[in-house]
């Protein structure tokens, strides 16, 4: 464990599995921040109540609304660099990510400036089945992005994550909602920051996850998806910050 790296968990609902995932990364991380996206279901409360018996560990920062995904991490980010940080690994606060693995991510960072989760690099063991539409939107968007940044992914919507400091700072991140990541990768080729992606297993606990109004229908959400990458795209090409010829590649890791 290091404190100068952060772990911060974008949490909206989720007072059946916060405990239990803060008794965990405690394990690994000596200094948590929890972002608190708006809860209304008592997830609040005890977010409150552990920082208060654990204030030397356990930050938190609560949005008085739910905001969105991507508003959850700018706010992890914000809070990783005003407070000098080394770098933050990101988790999502559902279960389905193992904390055991932060460390992992923190070595493979001292080479790279984004460390990447991938749930298809390797199978494990007891791996989950993921639902059908939303492993075909991955697909197609990570090949997408791939062909237009000139990555080499496998996985552009994993959560797990380590980001440089130093990474942080080069990007411009605005995109409040679940299309974040895809911003973040434009915005990631745009500063020429090394990736490598590195496995993780595959685990569904919310199969019933909602993307919020329309985008539950995975053509909207495909087609929003979309949208984004090209918004970000000619944005970052408009302010001269990205070549209309790819040159960048991310590396993978056993």
């Amino acid at each position: 464990m290091t404190s100068r790296w952060l772990t911060a968990l974008p949490v909206f609902n989720e007072v059946n599995y916060v405990d239990d995932v803060l008794d965990q990364v405690l394990r690994y991380s000596d200094r948590i921040l929890v972002v608190d996206d708006g809860s209304t279901d008592g997830t609040s409360e005890k977010l409150d109540a552990r920082r208060a018996a654990q204030p030397e560990q356990i930050e938190v920062i609560h949005h008085p609304k739910n905001r969105g995904y991507g508003a959850g991490l700018q706010s992890a980010f914000q809070y990783t660099l005003e407070n000098d940080y080394e770098g933050v690994v990101t988790l999502d606060c559902d279960g389905q990510h193992q904390p055991h693995r932060i460390p992992r991510f923190i070595e493979a960072a001292r080479s790279a400036d984004i460390v990447s989760g991938s749930r298809y690099l390797k199978k494990y063991k007891g791996d989950d089945e993921p639902p059908a539409e939303r492993m075909f939107i991955n697909r197609r968007i990570t090949a997408d992005l791939n062909e237009r940044l000139g990555f080499a992914l496998t996985d552009a919507f994993c959560g797990f994550k380590a980001y440089r400091a130093d990474a942080l700072r080069v990007m411009r991140i605005t995109n409040d909602g679940y299309a974040m990541p895809l911003q973040l990768w434009v915005e990631a080729a745009a500063a020429g920051l090394s990736v490598v992606e590195i496995p993780v297993p595959l685990i569904y606990l919310d199969l019933d996850r909602s993307f919020g109004g329309s985008l539950d229908h995975s053509e909207t959400r495909l087609n929003y998806y979309n949208e984004v990458i090209d918004d970000a795209i000619a944005k970052v090409r408009g302010e001269g910050r990205l070549p209309d010829t790819p040159y960048f590649r991310a590396q993978s890791c056993g």
